[in-house]
């Protein structure tokens, strides 16, 4: 086990350095290379800072291209660093080469020997160093070891090679494989994305059971948000190799820093994660001034009833979700394209709505959020996450048909507001 530190690690390369990187671990580089006598684009990692701590499983979350694989492999000292320092248990391991760092890697393609049998490969770590009792006798109880934790998925196929396998399989290979090196960093570059969703869901768990098993620090690399939910002790949210954020996923998602993590991070996959729509079209009883609002397909009150206050809308499209027992409506406000997500209803398409407010944040222009209604203010006084004041609301708020009450105030933002939504 090892708590991992990495300090204002810089890394710039132009995009054909990178695609060439990429060849050595990953069936596919971070960036697609550029057409033949087009100009090479920069990447850059700045200033990077991050810690694993000891024995927590982080899953680094974030687009294709953003830098995740490119971070790995610093971590890893696959490719050097410009400057900065990468540290295991507060040693600087900076130059240290890959071999001596005591790392467990399991790329994305696998990167089994294809000549070798499934046993040799998973020890393959003692197949290059010279032979003695003592490093037979420790390989033969690794393997033991590696055998009992993988059980049957990984016996009947020791004999076969990587060319007989199947994804699954050779997964299980390079999994064990990574177990056998009795590492004390896990580095996990998508294992799992050339398998099919039967299988990926069955090596999630598989995997966190694992991982829970070794306590080792491990540092996972993925763009799917559900296998992030379910691996991840932590996240770390990754955009054109900067670290937006890092928390668990509900803290992430429920205080998100700024707007990029507030629509890429996705609770409920196959729906919009979030909606903006400019402030002055908030209720004037909001007085937000300049700013954004961002509001959660679920945080919206959907009604079909006159009233004065609430924020008039359109639906324009609607979308069942059978296995949720809900529906997903488009609505169109002013110039935005706002979501909410519904009780299965009769709504359809040019009925006009109104919309209320559960719960919102609320973003400057250039993306940075500076609140949450109702979590991070209260009356007017400065939120200690963000220093931002949101203005004292007006006491009313907004309700079918109309009627006045404190739906959305301030002054009772522990109000179960489900009595209020329209039974659709």
């Amino acid at each position: 086990m090892a708590r991992i530190d990495l300090i204002n690690v810089c890394k710039t390369f132009d995009q054909r350095e990178r695609v060439r990187s990429g060849s050595h671990g990953s069936a596919m580089p971070d960036v697609v290379a550029a057409p033949s006598g087009a100009r090479a684009s920069g990447f850059s990692i700045q200033n990077l800072n991050l810690t694993v701590h000891d024995g927590e499983a982080l899953v680094v979350l974030g687009p294709s291209g953003c830098g995740k694989t490119t971070l790995l492999r610093l971590i890893a000292g696959l490719i050097p660093t410009d400057s900065g320092t990468v540290q295991y248990d507060g040693i600087d391991v900076t130059d240290l080469p890959p071999g001596e760092r005591r790392i467990g890697m399991v790329f994305q393609n696998y990167a089994l020997y294809p000549h070798l049998v499934s046993r040799t490969n998973v020890l393959s770590y003692f197949l290059f160093k010279k032979k003695t009792p003592e490093l037979t006798e420790m390989a033969r109880a690794k393997y033991q070891r590696t055998s009992e934790l993988m059980g049957v998925d990984l016996a009947h196929l020791l004999d076969r090679r990587p060319g007989t396998l199947s994804g699954g399989e050779k997964q299980r290979v390079a999994l064990g494989r990574c177990i056998t090196r009795d590492p004390a960093v896990f580095l996990l570059d998508e294992p799992f994305s050339n398998l099919d969703q039967a299988l990926r869901e069955k090596y999630r768990v598989n995997l966190k059971m694992l991982l829970k098993q070794f306590e080792v620090s491990t540092v996972y690399v993925t763009h799917d948000h559900v296998e992030a939910l379910i691996l991840a002790d932590r996240l770390a949210i990754m955009s054109h190799g900067a670290i937006e954020q890092v928390g668990t996923y509900d803290e992430i998602y429920r205080e998100p820093r700024n707007a990029f993590v507030a629509g890429f991070l996705n609770r409920h996959v196959g729906t919009p994660p979030i909606s903006f729509i400019d402030a002055r079209h908030m209720p004037p009883r909001y007085r937000l001034g300049d700013v954004q609002v961002g509001v959660r397909p679920e945080d919206l009150i959907v009604s079909t009833l006159d009233g004065d206050d609430g924020v008039p809308g359109t639906i324009t499209d609607r979308l069942s979700l059978p296995m949720r027992n809900a529906a997903i409506l488009s609505i169109r406000v002013a110039e935005h394209e706002v979501y909410a997500q519904t009780a299965e209803t009769d709504l359809t398409p040019g009925q006009p709505v109104r919309l209320g407010f559960k719960r919102f944040h609320v973003f400057d222009r250039a993306g940075t959020r500076l609140g949450t209604y109702p979590d991070t203010v209260v009356g007017g006084r400065v939120s200690s996450a963000t220093g931002y004041v949101m203005p004292q609301v007006a006491s009313r708020g907004f309700t079918p048909g109309g009627a006045r009450s404190p739906l959305g105030s301030l002054e009772s933002p522990g109000r179960d507001p489900s009595h209020q939504i329209a039974q659709l």
